[in-house]
């Protein structure tokens, strides 16, 4: 989301720690646990040296290799430090103790391939056990949507250069990602990653909702030799609400995430407070269309950032005002906390990128530009 405020610079030391209360609407974080007051922790800003703001995506790193840590939390920034959206650049690597540093600044100007309209780093952000960097380019020229253009997936190696770029076809305006994670330490293996995408129409319409969102499953061969090759891409589901948005540059399918089983890939419908769940999205061959609803209405108001907790809850956070809601596999939303207030209205576009880590949330504030604990 777009911001009017200023914003802090400071970078490269964890910010003071704060803890806020919180007693939930509906108390416990996970369904059958005890009743409990959570905490907030702010761990880090995620502004790096170049004032790149708005903080999108967010990835816990499953195994250390190259640069990458096991356990730390990687971050994709959005805007630049003129605060246009779809230009920035940087990914920043923060640890659970709020150590900081940039794990890579991407230059447009010498991709190894194609990505339509250059550099702005979105949700769609993904580490493979392997030491792939997958993350999302959305651009703009000027951080309208009028500018807005086509993208690509960014490929990074353990270090942090882009090595390939993944673009065209069914690539338009990737806005959020999930994976299946087949990889093996040595960098064979494979990986299926599940891309929203959000520009299929939306800048022709200028404003008006037009039903192009996809879901598209993009399979990698991958090889401790040479780079990731993509074995196919599969348009899994498709017709969901999309439009721009001034404020939010656009709006459509965000969130995604796979079900614990591999039998449903959850979407947050954002434009339809709706949580969707695409069946058998490991081997469809076509597309389940919008899917089918697991819940509606209720607590969600434009749901973005979308994890499934470890017994199996959806975990989304609304763009509109500052909660976060917990939703069981059949629809029943059980819980509902409030991880940001600030704003007018409250909690409006605080909220984006979301990761369950044990009975645990690290989430990322775009209205305070910083990595955040809920436990």
């Amino acid at each position: 989301m777009n911001r009017t405020r200023h914003f802090r610079r400071s970078v490269f030391v964890p910010m003071m720690s704060t803890i806020l209360m919180l007693s939930s609407l509906v108390p416990n974080l996970y369904a059958g646990e005890p009743a409990a007051t959570h905490a907030i922790k702010v761990i880090s800003s995620t502004i790096p040296s170049n004032g790149d703001l708005n903080p999108y995506g967010i990835f816990e790193i499953p195994n250390t290799v190259g640069r990458l840590v096991r356990g730390n939390l990687l971050i994709s920034n959005f805007n630049a430090s003129s605060n246009f959206q779809g230009t920035g650049t940087t990914l920043v690597q923060i640890s659970p103790g709020g150590s900081f540093g940039r794990f890579a600044r991407i230059d447009a100007a010498t991709l190894p391939g194609l990505c339509p309209g250059g550099v702005g780093l979105t949700t769609a952000l993904a580490v493979l056990r392997s030491g792939w960097v997958i993350v999302g380019s959305l651009p703009t020229a000027d951080g309208t949507s009028a500018t807005a253009q086509a993208g690509c997936l960014l490929v990074l190696n353990s270090f942090g250069k882009v090595v390939e770029t993944i673009y065209g076809n069914l690539i338009n305006g990737p806005w959020d990602m999930a994976v299946q994670d087949r990889s093996n330490l040595n960098g064979g293996g494979s990986a299926s990653l599940f891309v929203t995408n959000v520009l299929n129409g939306t800048v022709a319409a200028a404003g008006k909702v037009v039903k192009g969102g996809t879901v598209i499953r993009v399979d990698l061969t991958l090889s401790p030799s040479a780079l990731p090759f993509v074995q196919a891409e599969t348009v899994i589901g498709s017709g969901f609400s999309e439009r721009t948005d001034p404020a939010a540059l656009v709006i459509g399918p965000t969130g995604v995430g796979l079900s614990n089983d591999g039998f449903s890939l959850y979407v947050a419908d954002s434009l339809n407070n709706r949580i969707a769940a695409i069946p058998l999205p490991l081997t469809r061959t076509s597309s389940a269309h919008t899917g089918l609803t697991i819940t509606k209405g209720g607590g969600l108001n434009d749901p973005l950032g979308l994890t499934v907790a470890p017994n199996g809850d959806i975990l989304t956070v609304n763009g509109a005002d500052g909660f976060m809601i917990q939703t069981t596999p059949d629809g029943q939303q059980v819980s509902m906390n409030l991880l940001d207030n600030t704003g007018t209205p409250p909690g409006n576009g605080a909220l984006f990128g979301v990761v369950a880590v044990g009975n645990s949330v690290y989430y990322v504030d775009d209205s305070s530009n910083t990595l955040n604990f809920f436990h």
